[in-house]
């Protein structure tokens, strides 16, 4: 929620989640109050009150961070200030590095306050970026229970207060494909290129694999919407949601952007500049740049590096390690302390997902046990008051959230009334009882920690890692962190760590393993050749991993040796299970 106000003094781009406006708003508050600003509540009776919650929320972080960098680049060069931070937190191989190690080493005093001068001018803010995930659209109603026009649904809301707020920064969308959403882009100019060029406000769009990018970025381009991004994301070595492909491999996705990313960069231009002409805007005489980069899963500099260098990505993102850093994100005292004693084992990929999407998460949180308690005492599911997660339309005429009490009610009458055998009804049972609210468990650490409570409970949270965060076990400072990603340090704990390949491809395998013994007993033909496209898939991705290994671990002999066997082991579980289908 708030990670901009952490880290964008120090040039870190970080990305503000727009779901929950009532969570903006909170903060907001809190932020108004920290910073001796004046704040006037926007209700929900206010007209556009989502939008226009969202627009204030993004000014304000912008004022922040405004006010951040002027009192940044006043202050000295002394080993406290946050100025001397910035520089340090750079990577060695930064130009800016060696501008401040010259101002540094030099004994000239007029040549250094002119080059002190100079990297006071080259300090810039990271990022103020957001996300819509794609599929948290709900209708919302009026007074009457009439519903709103489109516009007033929630991603098409929170993607104008973005457009109408003062950030110059980038609107990531996850979660796949909504045409309404795409094409409401086209109402507003900060989208589309001015005389020279520039994009006030930019497109990112997080994906899976080549064709979800290339056929997103053509479908934008024909309306005149440059991508900036395609932010490529482990389908199941990361954070939250998790939306597996079938069973296409992280190392073989980079490789066909590598191979492909200047043809796709060509035809989306034609596409978008003969949008441009017919729209009557003015077209850049060249692309504008679209960066490839890649996130989930990376634990190592080697990893990072080699990302960047032999795929050619632009940038790569490291997410859950920093939920250990306090200077980086907000996570209560309590949630901090079992991410950092969390083995393998209390990291899983879950089913608590109202969306009915797997989503990896952590054992033994707050939200978990109020679910638990709820279940013991009779009184399955939560209330649901913010209702972002609505879907279900089985038993009402307005969606409702299949972690809320009315659902999982009405779906145990309707299970109880079947005649199910008894292991057949448990494991339904099961199904409907695993949803947990994640509308309030995952606000509930940032509210925690700004010390927003509530007199009729305590607050239960929830905290989706990725399971990467089972290597690092300590709380860190910030420099800790950052040192770690530049391979300045180690700060890895002491349990064996495969590479990130290996790690996403055992997660695969698993995930195909429980997807065939789920369809078992009543597999059709058509899920039969799914799961064989994906056995495949997964053969071949490993074949291109033994080829990678001499590129990927030049000169270290026992690395490559280690992951060659990791490879044999994965290829002979698949053909075991593989006899069975």
């Amino acid at each position: 929620m708030d990670s901009p106000m952490k880290v964008a003094q120090y040039g870190i781009s970080s990305v503000i989640s727009l779901s929950d406006d009532t969570l903006l708003e909170q903060m907001r508050e809190y932020y108004s109050q920290l910073y001796q600003e004046p704040f006037m509540p926007i209700t929900i009776k206010e007209e556009d009150y989502r939008a226009r919650r969202v627009t204030a929320y993004l000014n304000l972080a912008d004022r922040i961070v405004t006010r951040q960098m002027l009192k940044l680049k006043q202050e000295p060069f002394d080993s406290e200030s946050h100025l001397t931070k910035y520089f340090l937190l750079l990577p060695d191989d930064s130009p800016l590095k060696a501008l401040y190690r010259q101002m540094l080493q030099t004994r000239d005093p007029k040549l250094k306050v002119e080059l002190q001068e100079e990297l006071r001018q080259a300090v810039t803010p990271g990022s103020i970026d957001v996300n819509i995930m794609t599929k948290l659209d709900k209708t919302n109603y009026d007074k009457n229970g009439d519903p709103l026009p489109q516009e007033y649904s929630d991603a098409l809301a929170a993607l104008r207060g973005f457009a109408r707020s003062t950030v110059h920064a980038s609107v990531i969308f996850s979660a796949g494909m909504n045409m309404r959403l795409y094409s409401y882009l086209e109402h507003f100019p900060c989208f589309f290129p001015d005389e020279n060029g520039y994009l006030s406000k930019q497109v990112i769009i997080k994906v899976s694999d080549y064709r979800s990018a290339f056929v997103q970025g053509k479908i934008l381009a024909k309306k005149g919407i440059w991508v900036s991004e395609f932010r490529i994301e482990s389908g199941l070595n990361c954070g939250g949601h998790a939306f597996a492909t079938d069973g296409y491999l992280l190392g073989p996705i980079l490789e066909e952007f590598k191979k492909s990313r200047q043809a796709m960069q060509e035809e989306l231009y034609t596409l978008f500049s003969n949008s441009l002409k017919a729209k009557g805007h003015p077209v850049p005489e060249m692309a504008p740049a679209t960066k490839i980069t890649v996130q989930g899963g990376i634990g190592t500099a080697g990893e990072h590096n080699f990302l960047l260098q032999h795929y050619g990505m632009d940038a790569a993102g490291w997410g859950t390690p920093f939920l250990l850093v306090p200077e980086a994100t907000t996570v209560d005292v309590e949630t901090m302390e079992k991410l950092a004693r969390a083995r393998k084992e209390d990291l899983y990929l879950s089913p608590i997902s109202p969306l009915g999407v797997p989503f990896n998460s952590l054992r033994g949180t707050t939200s978990e046990a109020l679910t638990l308690a709820r279940i013991e005492r009779d009184k399955p599911g939560s209330p649901c008051e913010k209702k972002h997660l609505v879907s279900n339309t089985e038993f009402t005429k307005e969606p409702i959230c299949t972690a809320s009490r009315k659902y999982q009610r009405n779906k145990l009458l309707q299970l109880q009334g079947l005649g199910l055998p008894e292991h057949e009804y448990k494991a339904e049972e099961a199904k409907v009882l695993a949803k947990e609210c994640l509308c309030e468990g995952l606000a509930s650490t940032a509210l925690i920690k700004a010390g927003i409570t509530r007199k009729a409970s305590p607050r239960q949270v929830a905290i989706c890692p990725g399971p990467n965060m089972a290597y690092f076990s300590n709380i860190f400072k910030l420099q800790e962190m950052v040192d770690h990603i530049y391979g300045r340090v180690n700060i890895l704990n002491n349990t064996y760590r495969p590479h990130m390949f290996i790690n996403e491809l055992r997660m695969y395998v698993e995930y195909w393993k429980n997807k065939k013994a789920e369809l078992q007993e009543t597999m059709t033909d058509k899920q039969e050749k799914y799961l064989q496209s994906f056995w495949e898939n997964l053969q071949q991705g490993i074949a291109y991993y033994k080829e990678l290994l001499p590129a990927l671990f030049q000169d270290q002999l026992e690395k490559y040796a280690l992951m060659h066997d990791e490879l044999l082991d994965a290829e002979d579980q698949l053909r075991l299970a593989n006899q069975k289908l």
